[in-house]
Order: structure tokens, then C-alpha cells, then sequence
């Protein structure tokens, strides 16, 4: 009898686990928003202790300059031991090795924009687009976008491909979700310069802003 009732409230026991679980699967489908919030706080915590090229601040945002562009804001740092040189940014198995400055033409080397001491910070967006991002003492803003499928490409934009999803001009706005997102970068190392990548093993996961 007892084991007769034990059998039985472990089997009730599991059949309430199993419908929790269905529930909350359930919940998080109807809901994309919750998955999304999920992904994005998965991709910041891998972003922010990233080595040695972390992200600690981001926004992305649609514009309709040449058909259609996903622009950028990254803050990034440099949490290793040594000082590292940025030279392309890579995205979704494609690669840009020049960014825009202050008046968008001409572009300039990543490589003579972003270089980063131990524990130094820099930053890739504009101003204009993104409100509070401190303009460089040089003067310049340097910046890239996503390309999204229809607008114009330019050395300094991913091609269309290079991310999952574009953010959008009508709400939602949506999320700009990028695989393989990572940095080729040098090192000084003893004297020496080598050459380094670091690809991201957690998409690059932003919400978007209203369009500029």
C-alpha cells in the first residue's frame, strides 16, 4: 500500500513538473519579447567580460540614408594584458577593415581610429545618431552600419548577410542580431606585433531605437 502510494505521488509529483515546464515553454513562445529580453542579457554578460576586447555599451538603430542601414554604437575595452590595435571587424563570415569619419567620406583604417592601452576604452558611433556618445578629441566620429538587403554598400558597411536581423523604421523596432561578431585586432607582445581574432561565441544581440 505505501509503496502503491509513494509510486503514485512521485507520478503526480512529474506530471505537475511536466505541465510547469510546457507552461513557461509555451508562455515564452507567445511571448517573443521574454525570449528576446533573455538573449540579450545572455549576449551582454558574454559581451562586457569578453577578453581582451569587451563590449560594455552598445544601441543600434534603422536609418534610411541609402536605402536602408543599420547603424552601431559600440563602447569598447581592453581588458587584457597588453595593448591591442583594432583592424577589421568581423560579422556573419564577412570582415570591413575601414570606418567612417566625421563627414562620412573619407573612411580611415579601423587600425588608425581604435587602439586601446590596458584597461582603456574607446568607442565606435555617432553623436548625431546616438545622443551622449562623447565626440573623440580629434574631432572625428568614426562609425560603421549594417547594409540591410536593398541599400547601398560601401567599404566601411557590412554587406547584407552579415547580421540575422536589421532593425526596423516602424515599431517594433526589433533587434539587430549579429553571429560570428568579433574583432581582428594586433598585440605588442616583447617587441613583437601579432596578429590575433576574436570571434564572439555568443551573438552580438541589441534592441533597437527609434529610427534616426
Amino acid at each position: 500500500m505505501r509503496k502503491a502510494q509513494g509510486a503514485t505521488e512521485y507520478l503526480v509529483l512529474l506530471a505537475v513538473v511536466l505541465i510547469v515546464a510546457l507552461v513557461s515553454v509555451a508562455l515564452l513562445g507567445f511571448f517573443p519579447g521574454m525570449a528576446s529580453d533573455a538573449q540579450i542579457t545572455q549576449s551582454q554578460m558574454y559581451w562586457q567580460s569578453a577578453s581582451p576586447i569587451a563590449i560594455t555599451e552598445w544601441a543600434a538603430g534603422h536609418t534610411d540614408s541609402n536605402g536602408g542601414r543599420t547603424d552601431v554604437y559600440l563602447r569598447l575595452k581592453n581588458t587584457g594584458a597588453y595593448k591591442v590595435t583594432v583592424t577589421k571587424l568581423l560579422a556573419g563570415g564577412n570582415e570591413i577593415s575601414d570606418v567612417w569619419t566625421a563627414s562620412r567620406f573619407p573612411v580611415a583604417a579601423i587600425s588608425t581610429m581604435i587602439s586601446m592601452a590596458p584597461g582603456e576604452e574607446t568607442y565606435l558611433g555617432r553623436s548625431s545618431y546616438f545622443p551622449g556618445v562623447p565626440e573623440p578629441g580629434s574631432g572625428y566620429r568614426h562609425y560603421f552600419d549594417f547594409t540591410e538587403p536593398g541599400g547601398s554598400n560601401y567599404s566601411a558597411s557590412f554587406v547584407p548577410g552579415s547580421a540575422q536581423t536589421y532593425c526596423s523604421n516602424t515599431t517594433p523596432y526589433g533587434y539587430l542580431v549579429v553571429k560570428d561578431f568579433g574583432f581582428e585586432y594586433t598585440e605588442q607582445i616583447d617587441g613583437q606585433t601579432i596578429t590575433k581574432r576574436q570571434a564572439g561565441a555568443k551573438p552580438l544581440y541589441i534592441s533597437c531605437l527609434p529610427p534616426h
